[in-house]
């Protein structure tokens, strides 16, 4: 991973998820949203162009929590269309004042959102 790494007082600094196969998402996440990796070995990965850093768990299946990720777009159709084209499903819509969004399940398994402003 290039480019020097900040870190601040009591912001969100890295972001894991789980994978049990990490080719698969790291395909989804390299074509739907361009991020870039590094691995680390057999089961785990770390990401970049995502705009905070993180890694990926293998051999871990995701558990769904109360937690969610969400990403923003400029382009909520072009997203949803990168979604669905990198193998992700669209699981939710939504739209609220000043803004809309959509939740997917990537092929392994976590479920993500991506807003926009409107």
């Amino acid at each position: 991973m290039a480019g020097e790494t900040t870190h601040t007082e009591n912001h969100i600094d890295y972001v894991e998820f789980a994978a049990e196969d990490l080719n698969a998402a790291k395909a989804f996440y390299a074509k739907a949203f361009g991020w870039e990796f590094q691995d680390w070995g057999p089961d785990y990965v770390s990401f970049s162009g995502a705009g905070v850093e993180g890694g990926i768990r293998g051999g871990e299946k995701p558990v769904q929590g109360s937690t969610l990720i969400i990403l923003y777009t400029e382009d909520l159709e072009k997203s949803e269309k990168n979604v669905v084209s990198a193998g992700g499903e669209i699981t939710e819509r939504h739209e609220f004042p000043g803004g809309k969004r959509f939740h997917f399940r990537d092929p392994v398994g976590n479920v993500l959102g991506v807003w926009m402003l409107v």
